[in-house]
């Protein structure tokens, strides 16, 4: 699995991260989830120049321009809810793409800090021999995410998949890159190095979800 991270040189990418991580900027829910956004435009800019294009001729005012056009049929899919503004910043670029939605969340396990993850509700198109982009802003343990991907693999079988993540931890591209295929780009905007007790990231930023649409019951 080829790792890319976006943060491994300084650039507007680790701007926005350290405004995502920074607790006093977080209280501003609505710039939180631009910041979201914003990164998924970036990553999804970036990872344009891995897809594949044909050449095409354009007709423009003046005559005929060369040009090059994309070529790859493109699933744009998403964890839910956390996921949802990193997908709204990547469907901003790929406007073409398909949309898929899994819903994956834990379940503590009684008395105990493990959890399983269940899978409630997948919506996914055909993704037979298309590019499959799957989003989730906090990569922790990784367990999520390949449930996620079996899940979209009733669908089809893509030609290549790509992960997209904000932080990702070391327990987490270890664990995918024995349970995705070998040739998955995983493309992270920073990697983190522990989990606490409740398999949290730290540092991390805290708990996404809550921090972009306000705290569950």
């Amino acid at each position: 699995m080829e790792i890319i991270n976006l943060c491994s040189q300084p650039s507007l990418v680790s701007h926005f991260m350290a405004e995502l991580r920074d607790a006093q900027v977080q209280r501003d829910r609505l710039r939180f989830r631009t910041n979201v956004r914003r990164l998924g435009q970036i990553m999804a800019y970036e990872m344009s120049r891995r897809l594949t294009y044909r050449q095409a001729q354009t007709a423009t005012p003046l005559g005929i321009a060369v040009t090059h056009v994309l070529d790859d049929q493109v699933v744009l899919a998403t964890i839910l809810r956390a996921g949802l503004p990193l997908h709204e910043g990547f469907l901003s670029v790929l406007d073409n793409a398909e949309n898929a939605f899994v819903s994956a969340y834990r379940v503590y396990r009684p008395d105990s800090d493990d959890f399983d993850v269940n899978i409630e509700y997948i919506a996914c198109p055909s993704i037979e021999g298309k590019t499959l982009v799957i989003t989730d802003p906090m990569l922790a343990t990784g367990a999520s995410m390949e449930l996620a991907y079996r899940a979209l693999l009733t669908k089809g079988t893509p030609a290549h998949v790509h992960v997209a993540s904000l932080i990702a931890t070391d327990q987490a591209i270890e664990f995918l890159s024995r349970h995705l295929p070998c040739d998955t780009t995983l493309w992270t905007c920073d990697i983190d190095h522990k989990l606490n007790n409740h398999s949290y990231i730290i540092p991390g930023l805290g708990d996404a979800g809550d921090l972009l649409y306000g705290e569950k019951v």
